[in-house]
């Protein structure tokens, strides 16, 4: 775990570091050559640059240890700020974006020294890809065998499949704002300036809605992996003083902390001390194989109070034991 909230850190140092230099070389060429695409591309590599620095807030707020007030921890800060991260993408992002490329259309101005474009979208390409191959090879590093749309879906840490979509529409938002200042440029026709200007808000209203609806269900309270779901109930099912582990409800607090309530039926002639016994097992095995498993609830009831308790949730995504 250790291991894995480094990487995420490292992924986020890195894009941080590139999007300031480049937003700083962005506004600069966008004041000399008056290019709206180019002031944009400044405003969206901004939004990133304060985008990283939440996402490091958030970070070292959700690590702090559980209390007497969140006795589970503070993990789901994470998840709130990853969903502000979101909303700046599309509410000063995108909408900066759009308005700057209408307001271009409306009072169209030719752009001066495209030159200096060209070699600033350049630069920003390489120090972009940069950042978006170290984001591309921790997710790849998370994801293991899964599809890369599945394991977007089903990740828990939002850091790293964020900095990754970020990185990605930048990566577009540039070849749009090359297209648009070499057509303004060529055919002398300063709307197609304008027009990459609004086609970069659009790619990043659609980076910020699948960026919102991922961290909304993270947010929310999602179940956790169903890994770890089969985990759970394989060792609860192989320990002796159970007759059935009937199933299991996780809830995902942070990207490394799970809450999870086992439905348990014992075997008859255990007595509360052995039962207390049994539960201690089963608590310490699962923690050892998942430790993400930071509290773990043993309700015992039998196999069919829990098929009716779950028939009443009516969710088909819960695993059968």
């Amino acid at each position: 775990m250790a291991k894995t909230k480094s990487s995420s850190r490292v992924v986020i140092l890195v894009a941080l570091a590139g999007n300031v230099a480049i937003a700083v070389t962005k506004f600069v060429a966008a004041a000399v050559t008056g290019s709206s695409a180019m002031l944009s591309e400044g405003v969206h590599s901004l939004v990133d640059s304060i985008n990283e620095v939440l996402l490091l807030y958030g970070s070292a707020r959700a690590a702090r240890p559980p209390s007497a007030s969140h006795p589970f921890g503070y993990g789901r800060e994470l998840y709130f700020w990853s969903f502000m991260v979101a909303l700046l993408v599309f509410a000063v992002g995108a909408g900066v974006s759009v308005y700057e490329g209408i307001h271009h259309l409306l009072h169209p101005e030719p752009i001066a020294r495209p030159g200096v474009n060209y070699l600033v979208l350049g630069a920003a390409f390489l120090f972009e890809g940069t950042s978006w191959v170290v984001a591309l090879r921790a997710f790849r590093r998370e994801k293991g065998a899964l599809g890369w749309f599945e394991a977007f879906r089903r990740s828990k840490d939002p850091t790293t499949f964020t900095v990754l979509f970020e990185d990605s529409a930048a990566l577009v938002g540039l070849l749009v704002a090359f297209a648009g200042v070499t057509a303004s440029h060529l055919l002398q026709q300063p709307m197609y300036d304008g027009i990459a200007s609004i086609a970069i808000g659009g790619v990043l209203t659609v980076t910020a809605l699948l960026l919102a609806r991922e961290t909304k269900a993270l947010l929310l309270g999602e179940a956790a992996d169903p890994g770890v779901h089969a985990g759970i109930l394989r060792i609860a099912g192989a320990d002796p003083g159970l007759r059935s582990a009937n199933g299991v409800l996780t809830v995902q607090m942070g990207p490394r902390q799970v809450v999870a309530a086992l439905s348990a039926e014992f075997e008859d002639p255990l007595d509360t001390t052995q039962i207390e016994a049994c539960v201690n097992r089963i608590e310490t095995a699962i923690k050892a194989a998942h430790p993400s498993v930071q509290v773990l609830f043993v309700k015992p009831q039998t196999q069919a109070t829990w098929e009716k308790r779950i028939a009443g949730l009516g969710d088909a995504d819960i695993p059968a034991p």
